[in-house]
Order: C-alpha cells, then sequence, then structure tokens
C-alpha cells in the first residue's frame, strides 16, 4: 500500500530548530497533493497523532494556520517537534494505514480502542479422520471450520457443553485418541460417540459432524427436525432408549437457542455498534449475531477528549476493532461513521466480499441497537460512577457546591405515584464506591393529611422520617451515617421543604441542592437551587453535570421501580384475602369452585358451604364480607 516516505528535512545548523505550527508550515511546501498518512512526534520522540488524508499537501496545512476548533488540537500542535509522512495510492489505502499506525503507536491525541484481546472461537478441526470439537484463540493456523467469535470464554464453555450434548463430538487431543482402549468419562455421562474405540463408524461420526456444522450454520431447526424424526422412528420401533437418548440431544440444542438473550429472525450474521459518549468518557457496546442466533456482547471503553464528535469516535473504533479480527457482512451501527463510504470500501478491500454499515430507523434490526445502547449507556454510567474518575468527579461536586470536601455519602430523594395513589419516595446513596444500593431505602407514604399528588407533602414526611431518626440517635450518643450532600428532584419549593424539615430536627448543617429539570425535562438544561444564592446551571459537556443526571436518574429509576411494585402488588391484591378464617388453602378451593373473587361474591351461603374445608359459619362470614354496606 504505501508508496514512499518523506522524512523530515532537518534545519540549518545555524539556526533554532523549527516547533509546533513553524515546523508544520515548513514541512507543508514539500508535501505532495496526493493521498497518504501523517505522524506528529513529540520531544521525546512520543507519537502525538497519526491522520490520514486525501491530499497530505491540503490537509496539513491546516494545521500551520493556526485556526483551531479546540484546545486539544492547539495544545498538539504546540507540542509538535518532528513530523513523518507517507504516500499512498488511494484513500482507502491511507485508512487501512492509519488504522495499522494508530494501532502499534498508540498516539496520545488519537481516539484509542484499549483492551482489544482476542475474541474465542469454536473450531471444529478436520485434519483428523474423526474431527474435533474445541475452543480456539487467535490466528486461524488450524485446517478446519471457525465460528464465532463469541463474547466470552464462559459463552463459548457454555455452547461447548451443549453441542457435546447434542453431538457427542470428542474434545480430547489426537494423543489422547490415539492411546484409549476403552471409552472414557465422557462418553459415560454422554457428551461423546467414542469413535476412539470404534463404539461408532467414522461414517457414522461424520454424520454427527456434518450435524453440528450446520446447526453452527444456523441451520437448527432443520438439525433439531431431523432428530425428531428419528427419534419418532425409534419410538415406532420401540427402542425407546434410543428415542431418548434423541430426546435429550434436541433438548440440548434447543436450549442453545433459548439461553441466548436476543435471537433476531432477520438478521443471520451482523456486528452491533452502540456508542454512549458522555463527560469525555465513552463506551462502546458490540453484539455478536451469528447463525440467527446472539453470541453475546462486549463493553470497551475507548480513549476519548470530550470534544471528540460521536461520528469520529464510532468512524476511529470500527476501524481500529478490525484490524485483526474477521469482518462481517453487516455492521449495525447507533451513530453513522465519519466518512462511513470510505470505511466501507476499506472493509470491502480487506475482507474480499461485500460489507454494509448501516444505521437502522425500524424494525428489529433498530431494536437490536436500541437494546446495545441501553446496555452502553448502562455500562458507562457505571464506569463513571464507580472507576478512578469517581474521585475527582466528587472533588469537582465539592467545587461546585462549594463544599468543606469531596463528599463521602450523597442521599439523593424523589418520589413516585399516579394520581397520588401508591405514592412513595425512594432514597439512593452514592459515594467514592459508587452506588451503595444496600443503603437505598423506600419510603411507603403513611400520612392521610396529605392531599393527593402534593409533592410537597410527600416530600415533607420522607424527609422528616429520614432525618428525624438521625437526630435521635445522634441525641442517643450513637454516631449513625450522615450525608454529607442532600440532592432532591425538585427547585425551589423542594428546597423550602427540606430547609424548613432540617431546621425543626436541628440537622441543618447538612448542605441541600435542588436539582430543577430543564424545560420540558431535557437533559442538559437542568437549574441547581442552593439556599441563598441565585440558582445556576453547568457547561452542558460538563463532567459533574454527567455525574448529576446519572444520581437523578437513578433516584428516579428507584423511585419509579419501587412504586410500579407496589401498584402491582395492589392489582394482584384479592378480596379473599381481607377475610379472617380464608388462608391460601381454602382461598384455592373457592377460586377452584367459582373461578374468581367475584364468582365468590356472587355465591349463595349454601354454595359456600359445600366448597371443601368451609364450614357454614366460615361460608356465612364469606358471604356477608361481599354484602357490607
Amino acid at each position: 500500500m504505501p508508496d514512499d516516505a518523506t522524512p523530515p528535512e532537518s534545519a540549518p545548523p545555524d539556526s533554532a530548530p523549527l516547533t509546533g505550527a513553524a515546523l508544520i508550515k515548513d514541512q507543508v511546501s514539500r508535501l505532495p497533493d496526493t493521498p497518504g498518512v501523517y505522524r506528529m512526534f513529540g520531544e521525546g520522540g512520543e507519537s502525538l497523532y497519526v491522520g490520514k488524508a486525501r491530499s497530505l499537501k491540503k490537509r496539513v496545512i491546516q494545521y500551520a494556520q493556526g485556526r483551531f476548533h479546540t484546545n486539544r488540537i492547539a495544545l498538539m500542535v504546540d507540542l509538535t517537534r518532528s513530523m513523518e509522512f507517507t504516500t499512498t495510492r488511494t484513500e482507502t489505502d491511507a485508512l487501512l494505514l492509519e488504522i495499522n499506525l494508530i494501532k502499534s503507536l498508540k498516539p496520545r491525541f488519537n481516539v484509542l480502542l484499549r483492551d482489544d484481546k482476542s475474541f474465542p472461537e469454536i473450531v471444529i478441526r478436520r485434519e483428523h479422520a474423526a474431527a474435533q470439537l474445541r475452543k480456539h484463540r487467535g490466528a486461524h493456523s488450524i485446517k478446519g471450520d471457525y465460528f464465532g467469535p463469541f463474547a466470552s470464554a464462559w459463552a463459548v464453555t457454555r455452547t461447548l457443553n451443549t453441542l457435546q450434548k447434542a453431538f457427542l463430538l470428542r474434545s480430547c487431543s489426537d494423543s489422547v485418541y490415539e492411546s484409549r482402549t476403552r471409552p472414557c468419562m465422557l462418553h459415560q455421562i454422554r457428551r461423546c460417540a467414542a469413535p476412539c474405540v470404534g463404539l461408532v463408524s467414522l461414517e457414522d461420526y461424520g454424520g454427527l459432524v456434518d450435524q453440528a456444522e450446520a446447526f453452527l450454520r444456523g441451520k437448527s431447526r432443520t438439525v433439531m427436525a431431523a432428530l425428531g424424526e428419528q427419534m419418532q422412528a425409534a419410538s415406532d420401533e420401540m427402542e425407546f432408549e434410543q428415542a431418548a437418548r434423541l430426546r435429550d440431544r434436541i433438548r440440548a440444542l434447543a436450549s442453545v437457542a433459548q439461553d441466548t438473550q436476543i435471537n433476531p429472525e432477520t438478521v443471520e450474521e451482523a456486528d452491533v455498534f452502540a456508542l454512549s459518549a458522555e463527560g469525555g468518557q465513552a463506551c462502546v457496546q458490540v453484539f455478536f449475531f451469528r447463525a440467527g442466533q446472539n453470541w453475546g456482547n462486549r463493553a470497551y471503553f475507548p480513549r476519548v477528549d470530550k470534544s471528540d464528535t460521536d461520528a469520529s469516535i464510532m468512524a476511529a473504533f470500527i476501524g481500529q476493532f478490525y484490524d485483526d479480527k474477521p469482518i462481517p457482512r453487516l455492521m449495525l451501527v447507533s451513530h453513522e461513521p465519519e466518512e462511513c463510504e470510505l470505511l466501507r470500501e476499506a472493509f470491502c478491500l480487506k475482507s474480499g466480499h461485500k460489507v454494509d454499515i448501516a444505521r437502522p430507523a425500524r424494525g428489529e434490526k433498530k431494536g437490536l441497537v436500541d437494546h446495545a445502547l441501553t446496555n452502553a449507556r448502562e455500562a458507562l454510567g457505571r464506569r463513571m460512577a464507580e472507576g478512578s474518575a469517581q474521585t475527582k468527579l466528587l472533588a469537582a461536586v465539592a467545587e461546585t457546591f462549594a463544599l468543606d470536601a469531596a463528599p463521602e455519602r450523597i442521599e439523593v430523594y424523589d418520589n413516585s405515584h399516579i394520581m397520588g395513589t401508591n405514592a412513595v419516595g425512594g432514597m439512593i446513596v452514592a459515594g467514592p464506591e459508587g452506588f451503595q444500593k444496600s443503603q437505598y431505602r423506600k419510603f411507603n407514604i403513611k400520612s392521610t393529611e396529605i392531599t393527593p399528588g402534593d409533592d410537597f407533602g410527600m416530600m415533607k414526611e420522607v424527609l422528616r422520617r429520614r432525618f428525624s431518626r438521625l437526630a435521635k440517635e445522634e441525641e442517643a450518643g450513637e454516631n449513625p451515617t450522615r450525608p454529607d450532600l442532600v440532592l432532591l428532584d425538585g427547585g425551589a419549593g423542594q428546597l423550602a421543604v427540606a430547609q424548613e424539615i432540617m431546621a425543626d430536627l436541628g440537622v441543618d448543617d447538612i448542605p441541600l441542592v435542588g436539582v430543577a429539570k430543564g424545560p420540558d425535562r431535557d437533559a442538559g438544561l437542568e437549574r441547581f437551587f442552593l439556599p441563598g444564592k441565585t440558582p445556576f446551571m453547568l457547561e452542558p459537556k460538563s463532567p459533574v453535570l454527567y455525574y448529576l443526571q446519572r444520581l437523578r436518574d437513578e433516584a428516579h429509576r428507584f423511585a419509579i421501580g419501587t412504586h410500579r411494585a407496589k401498584r402491582s402488588a395492589e392489582m394482584l391484591k384479592n378480596p379473599l384475602d381481607e377475610i379472617d378464617g380464608v388462608g391460601p388453602a381454602r382461598k384455592k378451593a373457592l377460586l377452584h369452585a367459582f373461578g374468581s373473587a367475584r364468582g365468590v361474591s356472587r355465591a349463595s351461603v349454601q354454595d359456600l358451604a359445600k366448597v371443601e374445608g368451609l364450614s357454614e359459619p366460615l361460608a356465612q362470614r364469606i358471604h356477608d364480607h361481599f354484602r357490607r354496606g
């Protein structure tokens, strides 16, 4: 691919060496107007940046002009002490070379894929007369059929165990195979047909191998149908043991299809990429679909800058991801990558087959992308909440709200109800270790004096119950857990309510902050309310804002989840549960006799008394219960 390399020319010995924009401007005068790759190096020769261009001259001159979109690019130019250039025949060749160089040099200012480990696969090794089924990782140096990638070794092991049950293929090495004089334990537990000692002919064993291959290529229904016919034939011939063995094999195959979380009907082979980027961090979830089955997923956290766009992150990630991996015919993405057509052309050139990169707008494929995107957001939330950046975030939170020190315990409160019914309050806790779910608390709103739907009244009850207990424990000389910061879902009104309660209980030294949602509940437009201060907003890309949003969203998730659970329990409540003397056994007998609680309510005393286990006085009590008032 590369045609030549142009080393940087050294400056005259009697002048100071050129640096930064001056160095780049000097290099531009000798650059060709052709595709290629450029590299920037720092003081110690460390790699700063690798880029590709349709025209090296036109692209690199932009760095010399000093008009930078971000401070990050300005810093990169300022640190540049030398450059190298490689021309290529086409822009596609330049893209492939750029990907290789980024992977090998790991430049400081590039989006960089980290934790790039090879994926495990399943291989049917056919270089032996009795093919072997085994796990494989790395280059395809063994002759055989490869199936993958699987997201984890655990997923491969689970699938291998199932395939052994279903197709009875050997997993032993050739040396063990040749030395066997009697069947091994795997044959005893019906996981191997034992071709090593001739319990199955090589021809019949080859048939099992072909069935396994067909199943892994997505022809599961055909294989299971054929096994079903064999089972029926064995049953008709009264060979019930054989029929039972075939039944067990069918069940094993069915478990493979059912255990994978999502098995699409319209996607045979595809990799799904979903990107979630917040506050200078990013997560890309990759799902693998092969043979119409979900073969697992893996989360990646590439090194990015908060100035990088979603399109540029996706392009850089996908390009580096397939540098050393087989390329599928279809990639489904949550964000269309930058220069998508060029990327598609490069993949086609590298793989030798047509490759499509699509961002689906509807249907099952969009559902797959949405599912992956949900996983990406959740994984990034966990990473940002629990990772090493937590200390910096908490310090920034302390600075934002003028706290004396980084908070060790943050409590966030939210309420949930529908038209005032099944009202609950929720408290979540976060700190240096992330979300502390064992500390979460729910509050069933008990007061009968609260008007249904009164959010202020509900918040009063929740805070009074939480902090009156704290005050009593402190008064008793105990050492209760005291929050360093309390966040409330709401604005000035909720903050005023909280101040009133805290003052009454003598714990008004605990910092309070109200978080009011933006217009139309838009994320990024939240306003923050502190006692005695003017409400303010944070920068849209502020890591502190993203962190506080996640805290608020987690509190909302917990509160609404608690509310839904309470509402569901209320809906499932049976009127029979309210009748003294009607336990589970009698309730079951009544429902069996009359079909429903409504049927019981319409029954006469005489009909009720006929139910097994019911006396006439209890029948009368049940009859009266449904006719009160």
